[in-house]
């Protein structure tokens, strides 16, 4: 009888400490979703969010946030440069409050002229190092993803073309009308190229390939993506852009006749992030979208919806298969991102100057697209 007691009361007892526990943990829970900025963020009841990452991880996130808080998220999808565009025109009363995903190149120039909002993250603890984010907290960095070259290994093995290892090779004639790239005044993609090269070779040598690589340039994408799209199609024979973007075309739509190319000379990694436009409407709910981007909730559904970027967060799972495809975040060149803050509206400026000097047809929207 004694021993019988003796388990009932363990039992008692281990019954009493998971309850206990349980309670401890509905607690924590109940104590995060209703802490003071949730609630003023409730109160708000709307979220704007202009989103420069593929459309699927977009809408995936936006659906992820109303769920979790209950506040009504809505989203455009627009690439870097329409976004840095439509904030500039706004002048410090944006119809969104948000920007979700896109290099920071354009993220940096609406930072220096004073239309993203400074904010303290609490969950900026997490992110691995202090060149994923501003210093003055104007935006945060959620990924990054390498640069490189894409082709369709059945069209180039069909035309006897070489493959290409290293940014030089695609100025070779042999490459004519068969290179997609992103249009420099549309695409944060495009312009990280642009930053790439000039870093590269110099800031004449730099803008100089660029007219050199126009001349094998069948079309420029709106968006740094548009490239990836059609390479295992075959209507683009060698892109260039995100290698992640790569991956997506491979996995999730099964484009296996593509072949990515990680420039033997050295490349950059684009660092995609987020940030609040200064003057947004509905602020709390803005600093929640922050906390909520930098963590796991949101950064780990990317791999779920097509989107294969290495995160920077230390609480995030990354996306093996990208390891898999042989890529590696850390194997790049150093990048000035302030030599690329100060002078990319210049830069760009004279590259399109150098292409129509050359007898580029700059003002084709066909081949320069904006839709």
């Amino acid at each position: 009888m004694k021993k019988l007691l003796s388990v009932l009361l363990v039992l008692l007892l281990a019954v009493s400490l998971f309850a206990q526990g349980a309670s401890e943990t509905a607690k924590t829970t109940t104590s995060t979703n209703d802490s003071p900025l949730v609630q003023a963020a409730k109160e708000e009841g709307e979220l704007v969010v202009y989103g420069s990452c593929e459309e699927e991880y977009l809408a995936a996130a936006c659906a992820k946030f109303e769920e979790l808080y209950g506040i009504k998220t809505v989203y455009q999808r627009l690439s870097t440069g329409e976004v840095q565009a439509k904030i500039e025109e706004e002048k410090g009363n944006p119809s969104a409050d948000v920007w979700f995903g896109g290099t920071t190149d354009p993220y940096n120039v609406l930072a220096a002229e004073g239309f993203l909002e400074s904010y303290k993250a609490e969950n900026a603890k997490h992110i691995t190092k202090p060149v994923y984010m501003d210093s003055e907290g104007r935006w945060y960095g959620i990924y990054t993803g390498i640069l490189g070259i894409m082709y369709n290994k059945d069209e180039v093995a069909r035309l006897g073309v070489k493959i290409p290892t290293d940014f030089a090779d695609l100025t070779d004639p042999q490459y004519k009308g068969l290179i997609w790239t992103s249009n420099y005044n549309t695409a944060g993609t495009a312009k990280l190229i642009i930053n790439t090269v000039i870093q590269k070779y110099g800031h004449d040598a730099g803008i100089q390939y660029l007219v050199d690589l126009d001349k094998n340039i069948h079309v420029y994408t709106k968006s740094g993506s548009g490239p990836s799209k059609n390479v295992g199609t075959g209507e683009c024979v060698i892109g260039l852009g995100f290698l992640h973007d790569g991956i997506t075309q491979i996995v999730d739509n099964g484009y296996d006749n593509i072949g990515l190319v990680l420039p033997s000379s050295g490349t950059t990694c684009e660092i995609g992030a987020t940030a609040i436009f200064k003057g947004a409407k509905h602020p709390n709910a803005a600093k929640l979208w922050i906390e909520f981007a930098l963590s796991p909730d949101c950064v780990n559904i990317a791999k779920d919806n097509g989107s294969y970027q290495f995160l920077v967060l230390d609480n995030a799972e990354q996306p093996q298969i990208a390891y898999e495809f042989g890529l590696d975040p850390t194997n790049v060149i150093d990048y000035d991102y302030d030599d690329a803050t100060n002078n990319i509206k210049r830069y760009v400026s004279e590259v399109m100057e150098a292409l129509a000097a050359s007898g580029a047809a700059t003002g084709d929207v066909t081949r320069f697209q904006i839709k």
